[in-house]
Parts: structure tokens; sequence; C-alpha cells
């Protein structure tokens, strides 16, 4: 059979196409390497309960003409995401507001956490003495101050990237919110929350009549599954699809280890980051908060945490985070010149434009394209 599109990947940005390019009245074909569909989103189902098993996944936009179209698929829940942060047992809130700068100071007015901040401040930018910062740390502590940078930020993120702060680059941290109210929301988007059902059923819903396969590795028979459609929509690692030819592309990734625990309510929230180099996981994923609430969390008697472990990625690991320097950016440029000649070939994706996206914003730029080429 011949299709109007091979889609070479089922995450959402592969899924999201398919979907509407099967509305238009297109032919598709949606392959998986992995033994099931909906690529990072996948959810296994354990003692009841949907497991991220990719890592956590909070769907939050401010674009309502995405959460319509998601909530037209499946209904979504009221999940608010409102993460805790442990630093050798101490607890704090995040993002950074007024309570965490009670929990830090014991500031009770926003006048007062201003001052503190701005102390703190002023410190850095003194030591700067008008020069930019050099590197992340610099970067962070300019914009708030040593105390929530040694508590809440250095480790936490060194154990993410492997390496020192004082060697990554300033421009990770553009800015760092800090919010002068007692609000525990982490996203500023006024549309936030998870597929009720799981997003298994989300990608069933976008996938429903459209030809699939899975344990499908593109690469293996790539000249034999490139000549069954028009047009390829790739969605996989863009130096991949070259062979390499400039080189590989550098990432970082995660590994989980999850686990069953007889206890209905582990920690009392979604996810807990631990900041310090003493753990060596920066979060705790527990993931029946995410669908159950209040009281409902006790009706099953067992609860399922996943602990993440940030690494660097290696060959066969799945990539996760681009790695944003100099090297990795010219690499991708090298790679997106060659890409831009194609005729028949379609890139988009984290992996394809080596950039790291958030959902919403992956099924947007999805329903951009399918307007551009349908």
């Amino acid at each position: 059979m011949k299709y109007d599109f091979l889609i070479v990947g089922s995450g959402l940005f592969g899924a999201t196409f398919a979907y509407k390019a099967h509305h238009a009245g297109k032919s598709c074909l949606v392959i998986d390497k992995r033994p099931q569909l909906g690529g990072n989103v996948y959810c296994e189902q354990t003692e009841g309960i949907n497991v991220h098993k990719y890592g956590a996944h909070i769907f939050h936009t401010a674009n309502k003409a995405v959460w319509d179209f998601v909530n037209a698929l499946v209904p979504f829940n009221r999940y608010t995401n409102c993460p805790v942060a442990n630093y050798h047992g101490e607890l704090y809130n995040l993002p950074f507001n007024m309570n965490t700068f009670y929990q830090m100071w014991g500031v009770r007015t926003p006048e007062e956490a201003q001052a503190k901040i701005a102390e703190q401040r002023a410190v850095v930018s003194a030591k700067l003495d008008g020069s930019e910062p050099r590197n992340l740390e610099e970067q962070a502590l300019l914009l708030v101050g040593r105390d929530i940078y040694e508590k809440l930020i250095k480790e936490y993120t060194e154990k993410q990237w492997g390496r020192p702060c004082t060697e990554l680059p300033a421009f990770i941290i553009r800015r760092l919110p800090l919010r002068f109210v007692f609000d525990n929301n982490y996203f500023n988007d006024p549309y936030q929350g998870i597929p009720i059902g799981g997003y298994n059923l989300l990608i069933k819903r976008l996938l429903e009549g459209i030809d699939t396969r899975v344990n499908c590795d593109f690469f293996t028979n790539r000249d034999k599954l490139t000549a069954l459609a028009d047009t390829i929509i790739y969605t996989g690692p863009i130096d991949q699809f070259y062979d390499y030819r400039f080189g590989k592309l550098q990432y970082r990734t995660v590994r989980f280890e999850t686990e069953t625990l007889n206890t209905p309510n582990y920690q009392g929230n979604a996810v807990v980051n631990y900041t310090s180099h003493e753990v060596p996981y920066t979060r705790i994923i527990e993931h029946k908060h995410f669908e159950s609430f209040g009281q409902s969390v006790y009706d099953n008697t067992k609860t399922v945490i996943s602990r993440e472990y940030s690494t660097e990625w290696q060959p066969g690991m799945e990539p996760y985070y681009p790695v944003n320097d100099e090297r990795n950016a010219a690499l991708y440029t090298q790679y997106k010149s060659i890409a831009d000649t194609e005729k028949h070939v379609l890139f988009g994706g984290r992996l394809a434009e080596y950039k790291y996206y958030d959902m919403a914003p992956i099924i947007e730029q999805a329903l951009l394209l399918a307007g551009q080429h349908l």
C-alpha cells in the first residue's frame, strides 16, 4: 500500500500530525521503534495507577486553541503542579514564592522578602562590577541571591547537568521567576491538567483509524519504509537521519527507578525535588497524585513512586534534553541546513529540532506543520 505520509515516531508530534492528516483525507502510516505507541507520554498501569514510564508529564498551556483541541479528544482533570523541594530534610514550596521566602527566612510580607533578596543580589552585583555573568552560578546569584541559589538551585542543577554550575553557560538560566504571593502553582498558564484516564487514551484517540506499526525501526528498513509514502514526517534524532555525518549531538538522559509500595500515600505530593548532592536522584514522582485528589488518594492502598537520576547520554540510551552549548548549536545548524533542502521529508519535535519542548508547544508545532502541508 502507498501512503501519503510515513510518520516516524508516535509521540505527540507525530500522533497530532497523523490525526490532522487523517481527518484531511490523507493516508498515514505511523511507526515506532518501541513496543508501544505514545512516545514519552506512554503510561504503564500498575496497581490501577497510570505510571508515567518516561517521566512526569503535566500538560499546561496558555493557548486556548490547543487546550480545546486536546479536551475535544479526552477531558482533562484539574491537576495543578505544586512541587516541593527537599534540601537536607528542609521542605520548600516551588516556584519561589512567599511560602518559599517564609520557609527560607521567616519573612511574612512581600516588602520584607523583596528587601532580603535585594540585599543578597546587591552583594553579587558589586562583585561583578558591571560585567556580564560568566557562568550559570553568577547568573543565578545575580537573579535570586545566595540563599536560594545555594539551597534550591546549585546542587540540583549540578545533578541535572553532571557538571559544576561554574562550568555551565549563563544563558541556561535566563530568568528565575520570583512571585511575591502565597501561591504554589508552578505554571503561569491558565490551562493545566492530566487526561482523565491517562495519556494512553489521548494517543489512542489521536491515532484512531490510522495504520500503525510498533517494534518498527525506521533505520533497519529505511529503503522499504521510505518507498511506502510520498512524504516522511520525521520526529527522531536529526543527526541519526543523516548518519551522523557531521558528528553526534549530545544529550542528557534520565534513568528511572520505579517501585510499588504498600502504602496509600508516600510523600503527599506528585513531585518532590531533592536539591542536595547527598541524595543521588533529582526527584521522586508519586504517580497517583496526578489523578487522585484528597481523600480519593486513600481509595487505593498501594502507591507507585519513581526516583529520577540524571546522567550523561550514551548511544543506546533515550535522549531527553539537548545540551545547549555552542558546540551543539553549531552542529545542529549544519544538520538543519541540509534538512531545509529536503523535498519529501519534514522534520518536527524535540529530537528532530534539537530543542526541548513542553507538550502543548509540541502539539502547536504539529498543528502548524499540518496547516502548512495539508
